[in-house]
């Protein structure tokens, strides 16, 4: 027998959803094309270590069991690693968690949110979702700029996030401005510095975020190991906060938010410092002969400036597009990423790979550009 239910309408969902649209993740295949280089969602192409894969082959035997909900091995090892106080380290389902968990703990309908404008879009997603007011401070000079940050914070500002480095462009604020952001924000609003990236930067001037999470209570820096380390698949991230942010976290964690094989693959990873340290060597090598191709061959294109996994190239010959250069290079079996409404026009953003894949890109573009 058919039924139907005798109540009209729908169940209704927040009605801050209705200002959102799903997100929507780099391209990964192309028609016809049965094995893409794909370069558009900035995944390490070296892999992962491989004592990480040999540890997450070890869990298998184990996968009848709940991991380990204190997470106390793979917080001893970040903290190890980075000589940080294990008691300050979190960990998550990426760091995309995480900061959705800062997002519901210290954010209340109605408070404001400042981003700089190159955040992680997902953030903005749950801060709307949550009820906030976004305030966007632009990037002039597109990396995170201080004084418009602290132009932004209103008395109804609660948190304030950056990625440092950003995405697209792959620019940072400076250990002096991060810090002169920080002691001057007011003490209640809470700086969350989003260091998905960091892990790639060695630059004298850099400063990740864990050094102002030691020097007060109100600055949280999260991580991921999706990136350098290349464990997307396993969605595994950790965020270092003073004691009474880690307690706040703690009271709405679900308490097997990271999974056992994720755990054990990232601890493998992050005590593999050999392999980190030649996976960021590699990056920064190709980074620079991709740079020096473009400016030698390829006359239209800026090579913006990267410190990260990624580059992003701007067409500025008034001729060619972005849009014009990805097609080009999907025809040939690549997939980069188009840089969307909100980021800077008339751009490509490319994922470094393995080094016949740049070679691959830079034959394409050459060709294009000169056609």
């Amino acid at each position: 027998m058919n039924r139907k239910h005798p109540a009209a309408g729908l169940p209704s969902p927040n009605t801050a959803l209705s200002q959102l649209t799903p997100f929507k993740q780099g391209k990964s295949e192309i028609s016809g094309v049965s094995h893409p280089i794909k370069l558009s969602a900035n995944e390490s192409h070296l892999g992962a270590s491989p004592h990480a894969l040999e540890a997450y082959r070890a869990v298998a035997a184990t996968l009848n069991r709940y991991p380990d909900g204190s997470q106390t091995a793979l917080r001893t090892a970040i903290a190890e690693t980075f000589d940080l106080s294990a008691d300050k380290i979190v960990c998550g389902n990426g760091s995309d968690e995480l900061l959705q968990l800062l997002i519901r703990a210290y954010v209340r309908p109605g408070d404001e949110v400042v981003f700089s404008r190159y955040s992680f879009a997902m953030a903005m997603v749950h801060a709307t979702a949550q009820g906030a007011t976004l305030v966007i401070a632009e990037e002039p000079q597109l990396r995170p700029d201080t004084d418009r940050l602290l132009a932004a914070v209103s008395p109804a500002t609660r948190m304030l996030l950056l990625a440092s480095p950003n995405n697209p462009v792959g620019q940072y604020l400076s250990s002096s401005e991060l810090w002169r952001l920080y002691e001057n924000l007011p003490p209640q609003v809470l700086l969350v510095i989003d260091g998905a990236y960091a892990d790639y930067v060695t630059a004298d001037d850099f400063e990740a975020g864990s050094a102002l999470v030691d020097a007060g209570a109100n600055a949280v820096m999260t991580r991921t190991f999706s990136k350098l380390y290349g464990l997307a698949g396993l969605r595994i991230g950790w965020a270092y906060a003073p004691a009474n942010i880690i307690d706040s976290i703690q009271r709405i964690r679900t308490p097997f938010n990271a999974s056992c094989a994720a755990m054990a693959a990232a601890e493998a990873a992050v005590r593999d410092i050999a392999y980190s340290s030649h996976v960021r060597d590699y990056n920064a090598h190709e980074l620079q002969r991709i740079c020096a191709a473009v400016q030698r061959d390829m006359r239209g294109i800026d090579f913006l400036p990267s410190v990260a996994n990624f580059y992003l190239l701007r067409f500025v010959d008034g001729v060619h597009t972005a849009a014009g250069a990805a097609a080009a290079l999907e025809s040939a079996g690549i997939i980069p990423r188009p840089v969307g409404a909100g980021g800077p026009d008339n751009c490509l953003r490319i994922t470094v790979g393995l080094s016949h894949e740049n070679d691959a890109v830079l034959k394409v573009l050459a060709r294009h550009m000169n056609s």
